[in-house]
């Protein structure tokens, strides 16, 4: 099994997402034992914003780009690679106002490319990142499970599964902003989600 864990908080050291993250791949790597574990942590290596410069290297022909946009792409090709090769992956995903991190948007901006992770056929689009499970940590300040401010569960449906990833496992912990006891609630609750959802 190989797993690939993106960290996408701001913060490289000290976020509720990436230690509900951190908890999942411990209890994936303990049951699997000869699994391989790549992390990538987007405030240690933030990616870059897809803008003009970076659409254009995009849609020039490989063979017509110049050093600049040839490296420019190389930088999505290597997040694409990852994404491949993995059988599990596990994302950090912190709330912010009430959406997704810039760092994690620049990570779906880069691994979905048109004809590599998606395409569209004559029935419709087909993700082609299949067969792979997602483990979601979701880290909030208040509690928004299942409620109209929560955006983040729908975008993150929308778009994993169009690229074809559709088994998502959420492990949410909120309430974190609410003082020392609600922040070992949510984590004393996260633990348990794991738990339920890796099976020892």
């Amino acid at each position: 099994m190989n797993i690939l864990q993106i960290n996408s908080s701001a913060r490289s050291e000290g976020a509720m997402s990436t230690r509900v993250a951190n908890d999942i791949v411990a209890r994936l790597r303990a049951k699997h034992r000869n699994s391989t574990f790549v992390l990538r942590d987007l405030a240690v290596t933030p990616h870059p914003t897809l803008d003009g410069a970076a659409l254009q290297a995009l849609f020039t022909k490989p063979e017509d780009r110049n050093a600049e946009q040839a490296a420019r792409v190389a930088l999505d090709d290597a997040l694409i690679a990852e994404i491949q090769a993995a059988d599990v992956v596990v994302l950090g995903v912190p709330m912010y106002n009430f959406g997704v991190s810039a760092q994690l948007k620049n990570w779906i901006d880069a691994i979905a490319r048109a004809q590599v992770t998606f395409r569209y056929t004559a029935t419709g689009p087909e993700g082609l990142l299949t067969g792979k499970t997602i483990y979601l940590a979701l880290a909030r300040g208040g509690m928004h499970r299942d409620t109209q401010n929560d955006s983040q569960v729908p975008y993150l449906k929308t778009m994993l599964g169009f690229l074809g990833m559709t088994d998502l496992q959420f492990v949410y912990a909120e309430g974190l902003a609410m003082g020392p006891e609600a922040v070992q609630s949510a984590l004393t609750s996260a633990q348990t989600q794991i738990n339920l959802a890796i099976p020892a």
